[in-house]
């Protein structure tokens, strides 16, 4: 019988299909769902840090600067008051979720300060989370900032996180970083029990008859998982922290890629979103009949088995494949 176990932040899942956060973790009965078609575990919607600073009147530094320049600008934040519930209503959701599925129910924090982090790190913790998942959402804009001390507040962040709890750390980070390696060790060192590759910064969109800036989103698509491929390849072995692919991931055979890079799970949302919430199942089901007509035995057998560490040509991660891309690639002559 194939073994599809994997573990993750200490847990032990009976596949490395996760639920990533989405308003499809908003309700129990979805959750309940989630399970039932086969999910291992699932990463609640996040908590916002507007939320815990309207809670507390002290709006963090880093994510107010220059909105009170103008007006406009602070219409641009929802109703934070009533949105996931707030804080108490999400302890409680958590509190209710747990009681209801038997698989790990992953906490999740989303903002860039400290602040009032601490506090509600360690309330997530005793409502019950198995797990936190700590989604760094952050663009910098100040140009004053420097990258160095953009990873510094990651770092920070973790580390006092970590201090705070005695429940596993997930650290979720968008892609656009000069030195990934060097930050994911640091992040490592921090105490980061797992990194989460990569989060999707949301583009906004233009509203060209209006004039305004308006909210845009978009669905992840297949093609999104090759950047995470290559950096859970090539991040791992360099360190202990677990990895774990998500944005892109829509079928057995994107897992069975997660796993082979390196990853111990592979997170969905955007495919759930597209297909349902039992799409979790047919996904299961072609990652079982992969590894059946390959004869594999277990999961654990082929994770890390395409890192850059084991394949033959290492040099494919790096820039030796964007030259190789670019020489294999021919122009076809207008047909006459």
């Amino acid at each position: 019988m194939i073994d599809l176990s994997t573990t993750y932040l200490g847990l032990l899942l009976k596949n490395p299909l996760v639920v990533s956060p989405s308003p499809l973790c908003e309700e129990v009965d979805n959750i309940r769902r989630m399970e039932d078609a086969g999910a291992s575990a699932v990463v609640l919607h996040s908590l916002f840090e507007e939320q815990i600073n309207l809670e507390s009147h002290d709006l963090d530094r880093y994510l107010s600067h220059g909105t009170d320049s103008f007006a406009e600008a602070l219409t641009y934040f929802p109703d934070m008051t009533d949105y996931n519930l707030g804080p108490d209503g999400y302890l409680e959701h958590l509190r209710r979720a747990k009681a209801a599925v038997g698989i790990p129910v992953i906490g999740s924090l989303n903002g860039v300060s400290t602040g009032g982090w601490i506090r509600y790190a360690r309330l997530i913790e005793m409502a019950g989370a198995d797990a936190l998942e700590l989604n760094v959402y952050y663009i910098p804009t100040d140009p004053e900032m420097t990258g160095a001390q953009v990873e510094q507040v990651y770092v920070d962040l973790v580390r006092d996180v970590k201090a705070s709890v005695g429940i596993p750390v997930a650290v979720k980070l968008g892609h656009a970083f000069s030195a990934m390696a060097n930050l994911a060790r640091r992040l490592d060192g921090a105490g980061a029990d797992a990194l989460v590759l990569f989060n999707r910064f949301y583009q906004p969109g233009f509203d060209l008859e209006n004039l305004e800036v308006v909210p845009n989103l978009t669905l992840s698509s297949p093609y999104e998982v090759l950047l995470r491929l290559r950096w859970v390849a090539i991040l791992y072995g360099h360190v202990r922290a677990d990895l774990a692919v998500t944005g892109g991931v829509h079928s057995g055979e994107d897992v069975l890629k997660a796993m082979m890079a390196g990853a111990r799970v592979a997170m969905m949302t955007s495919a759930l979103l597209k297909h349902g919430i039992e799409h979790v199942a047919t996904v299961r089901a072609g990652l079982l009949a992969w590894m059946e007509a390959h004869e594999y035995e277990s999961i654990r057998q082929m994770q890390g088995s395409m890192s850059q560490q084991k394949v033959a040509e290492p040099a494919a991660f790096e820039r030796a494949s964007y030259m190789r891309v670019l020489r294999s690639y021919a122009l076809r002559a207008p047909a006459r």
